[in-house]
């Protein structure tokens, strides 16, 4: 990041994505175990799941164009208030209702700050191979994030009860304010001339929908786990912090794979990338189901995390390659409201769905997917470059 301070400045901002996105994370893990401890069903959990992407899919490209005009600080500072107020809330009032709204603020507080993060860093960086590479670090983020808020979460729950983890959650985004707060904004490197044009008119590039496209299917792959996790491990009597512990080892399988991409990103094609993580991803779901200790979670989930884990730095190098650099941000919320919208409709469809196939079932409809995108992300090869 030869335009935003270097090494330092990059770490910072991995330090403020990894304390904000842990509260939405723990929160994610939290609400839907209180739900159903309270009597509520496997679909009103997907619900329950599936508002922390709606706010998203609804904000995306606003805080796209947003980012565009105000660039980092201003974004993540909101996101910031709107994650706080969501953890007070449940905090407050640890009912279902009020746990859907929760979800509805912390799951819009951390889109809005993931966009205006992955445009400060994709601008920031100068060439292909940069852009593998940051990214790669970038991603650390979320990974980190997705252990510390389940985990910190479920020894929260066992300790003292949801609303001491609600709390607790509610206090992450203050330190992640503390990082950010005084980031120089990275200054316009290629001005956009004329009228601005819709983030909709993106998507008439063939290669941009391919890219689209994956990301989709890999992004369900993520929220399937997410969702049938918590209740496999309520169906055979786990602990919130076991539960917690293999949601965490997932997270952390998809930070040791991100950590060992920058060192090698100068020699990866990301189309390579993307084809063997979507065919990873396949077999180890169709595996999942056998397992029926929390040994055996553990291992899946950590082999899922290792293949998942690879492909959001290759998707975000590419996608800031074919796009213009002041439309980034437009770029970047189309994205994340692309796979929130699918975030929004998977976890309804496979929590109802669940009751009539089973969670073997769900895994093994989302292996056949993660399979059958496998020539789309091939194809992908023509948007794959090396660096100069």
């Amino acid at each position: 990041m030869a335009r935003d301070g270097g090494g330092v400045g990059l770490a910072r901002l991995i330090t403020g994505q990894i304390f904000l996105h842990a509260s939405m994370a723990g929160m994610r893990m939290a609400a839907p175990l209180l739900a159903l401890r309270a009597g509520y069903s496997e679909a009103a959990v997907g619900v329950l799941l599936a508002l922390f992407a709606l706010t998203q899919v609804f904000l995306a490209l606003p805080a796209g164009n947003y980012a565009d005009k105000h660039g980092l600080r201003r974004p993540f500072g909101f996101a910031v208030i709107a994650s706080v107020a969501g953890c007070l809330l449940a905090t407050a009032f640890p009912v279902y209702p009020v746990l859907c709204v929760a979800a509805l603020l912390t799951g819009g507080a951390t889109g809005t700050a993931v966009i205006a993060l992955q445009r400060h860093v994709g601008r920031a960086a100068g060439t292909p191979s940069q852009l593998r590479q940051v990214f790669s670090w970038l991603a650390i983020g979320p990974a980190f994030s997705n252990f510390l808020g389940p985990f910190g979460a479920g020894l929260a729950i066992d300790a003292g009860g949801f609303q001491l983890a609600f709390l607790l959650l509610g206090l992450l985004p203050i330190v992640a304010w503390f990082c950010v707060r005084d980031m120089r904004e990275v200054p316009e490197a290629s001005p956009s001339k004329g009228k601005p044009r819709p983030a909709w008119d993106l998507l008439r590039d063939p290669m941009f929908r391919r890219l689209l496209l994956v990301n989709w299917i890999m992004s369900s792959c993520w929220d399937v786990h997410a969702l049938v996790v918590p209740v496999l491990g309520h169906e055979r009597g786990l602990s919130a912090s076991v539960i917690g512990t293999i949601l965490g080892a997932f997270a952390i399988a998809a930070a040791l794979v991100r950590v060992g991409l920058p060192a090698i990103a100068a020699r990866l094609q990301e189309h390579k990338v993307i084809v063997l993580s979507m065919a990873c991803t396949a077999l180890i779901f169709i595996a999942y189901p056998y397992q029926h200790t929390a040994w055996g979670m553990g291992v899946c989930s950590v082999l899922v995390g290792l293949a998942l884990g690879m492909v959001q730095p290759m998707v975000m190098s590419m996608l800031h390659q074919i796009t213009p650099d002041h439309r980034h941000g437009q770029a970047v919320g189309l994205r994340l409201m692309a796979i929130n919208a699918s975030s929004v409709s998977m976890p309804i469809l496979f929590g109802g769905a669940g009751t009539l196939i089973g969670v073997a079932g769900l895994f093994w409809v989302v292996a056949l997917g993660a399979g059958a995108g496998l020539p789309a992300a091939w194809n992908l090869r023509s948007a794959s470059r090396q660096s100069p």
